[in-house]
């Protein structure tokens, strides 16, 4: 089976210039613990998870000033829509992470998640 037909293309993603308490509150509204970042474009070019923010929180500064860009991740870890589910399960568990963006020239097509692989091995099993 492939990502894309496992992928959730209802999901969240943050623009690289919001702040981060706008990038929290989306979040927190939507009970997520993170979403892919994009520019102007909509272009993937990061990841933003909460433990992000939090040990930005940690440090001093104003986290409803500070863009989401300031604490991203740039190095993102992402799917294809055209690759087996466990080669993209692997990589979440090697990485030791719990969402990959699936994209394709850039731009985000969904995610997926580790629940979309734990779906995936209880319905082959049934």
């Amino acid at each position: 089976m492939k990502v894309k037909e496992l992928m959730n293309t209802k999901y969240f993603y943050v623009n690289e210039d919001k702040t981060l308490k706008s990038a929290l509150e989306l979040m927190n509204t939507n009970g997520i613990n993170g979403v892919p970042v994009v520019n102007d474009n909509l272009n993937l070019v990061g990841m933003v998870v909460k433990a992000d923010i939090y040990r930005f929180l940690v440090e001093e500064g104003h986290y409803d000033t500070y863009s989401v860009k300031s604490v991203m991740s740039d190095k993102v870890i992402s799917a294809s829509g055209d690759e087996e589910v466990e080669e993209a399960a692997i990589r979440l568990r090697e990485n030791d992470i719990l969402a990959l963006p699936v994209i394709e020239n850039k731009k985000v097509l969904g995610i997926f998640e580790l629940e979309d692989v734990v779906d995936y091995f209880l319905k082959a099993k049934s």
